[in-house]
C-alpha cells in the first residue's frame, strides 16, 4: 500500500492506472475509521481494480464553534486497517496542499445545503462539496463510496455529480451499526459511558417512527413533535431536529411522499449525532 500525500504524486498515480485501463474506487474520509468506513472501502473495492482511500481533516466544513481542533485522529492506526482491507493508496494530504492560500474558491448547492443539518451548520454542506469536488479532480475515480449515515450529504454529492458532470458513479453503503443499535460514528468517542447508554434513542426513535408510519401513520408533524419531546427528557439529550422528508427535494414529506427519508439529529451531551432511515411504501 501506498501513501501519497502531494497532489501531484497523486494525479501521476491515477493517470498511469488509467492508461493500463484499470478503474478507480475511491473512499473520501477524515480518518479515525471504524468499522463503517470500512465497509466502505470493500464496496469501492468490489467495484473496482483499484481502491484509494483519502484521510484528510476538511477544514472548510466546520464551523467557528465546532470540533475541528479536537476531531480524533489516529494516523497510524487508520493506515494499519487500510492496509488490512486491500487498499492500493491512502491519499494524505495537509491543509496547505489542499487550500493552498490565497484559497477564494468554493462549491455549494443552493437548494439542498440549508435544510436539515444546513440549519444549524450553515457552511458545513459548502466544505464538504468544496472538498469532494477537489479529491475527485485529483483521484479521477470511475466510482467513489459514501455512507447511508450522512443521507443529506450523499443526497448533495449525487446532485453534484450530476450538476457538474463528473464521471464518476456514487455508491451509497447501508448504516453500519453497533450491537444495540447506534450508528457508527468517528464521534462517538466523545461520549462518556451514560452518554453513550443515552445515545440509544436516536435509533430507538427512529424504529418506533418506521413503526409507525408503516402502520399508516402519515401525521409526520404529530409524529416528530412526540418524538422530540420524549428525546428531550432525557438529561444529556436536545434535539436538534426530527424531519420527515421527500428523498430527493428534502421539502416536508406529505401523505403522498414516497419514498420517505426519516432523519434525526440530537446533541447528546455537547456531541451532535445524526441518523436516519428509508421509508418505501
Amino acid at each position: 500500500m501506498k501513501v501519497i500525500k502531494s497532489i501531484a504524486e497523486m494525479r501521476a498515480w491515477s493517470d498511469a492506472a488509467r492508461k493500463t485501463g484499470r478503474r478507480i474506487g475511491f473512499v473520501p474520509t477524515m480518518g479515525f475509521l471504524h468499522e463503517g468506513h470500512l465497509s466502505l472501502i470493500r464496496l469501492a473495492r468490489a467495484k473496482s481494480d483499484l481502491c484509494v482511500v483519502s484521510i484528510f481533516v476538511n477544514p472548510t466544513q466546520f464551523g467557528p464553534h465546532e470540533d475541528l481542533d479536537k476531531y480524533p485522529r489516529d494516523l497510524e492506526r487508520d493506515l494499519e486497517l487500510c492496509r488490512a482491507e486491500g487498499a492500493d493508496v491512502v491519499f494524505f494530504p495537509d491543509t496547505n496542499e489542499m487550500y493552498a492560500p490565497p484559497y477564494q474558491t468554493f462549491v455549494k448547492n443552493e437548494t439542498l445545503s440549508d435544510k436539515l443539518c444546513g440549519q444549524s451548520r450553515p457552511i458545513h454542506f459548502r466544505g464538504v462539496t468544496t472538498v469532494v469536488s477537489k479529491l475527485f479532480n485529483i483521484v479521477d475515480p470511475d466510482v467513489a463510496a459514501f455512507g447511508q449515515k450522512d443521507a443529506q450529504q450523499a443526497i448533495i454529492i449525487k446532485n453534484m455529480v450530476r450538476d457538474l458532470n463528473f464521471r464518476t458513479e456514487i455508491l451509497i453503503g447501508p448504516i453500519v451499526r453497533e450491537p444495540d443499535g447506534l450508528a457508527m460514528s468517528s464521534r462517538n468517542k466523545y461520549l462518556s459511558p451514560d452518554e453513550r447508554m443515552q445515545a440509544l434513542a436516536l435509533s430507538q426513535t427512529l424504529k418506533e417512527l418506521q413503526k409507525a408510519v408503516k402502520g399508516g401513520n402519515r401525521d409526520y408533524k404529530a409524529l416528530a413533535a412526540r418524538a422530540q419531546t420524549r428525546i428531550d427528557q432525557l438529561p444529556a439529550c436536545r434535539t436538534d431536529y426530527i424531519a420527515f422528508v421527500d428523498t430527493r427535494t428534502l421539502e416536508p414529506a406529505t401523505a403522498q411522499t414516497n419514498p420517505v427519508l426519516i432523519a434525526i439529529a440530537v446533541f447528546v451531551g455537547p456531541t451532535r449525532l445524526i441518523d436516519n432511515v428509508f421509508i418505501k411504501f
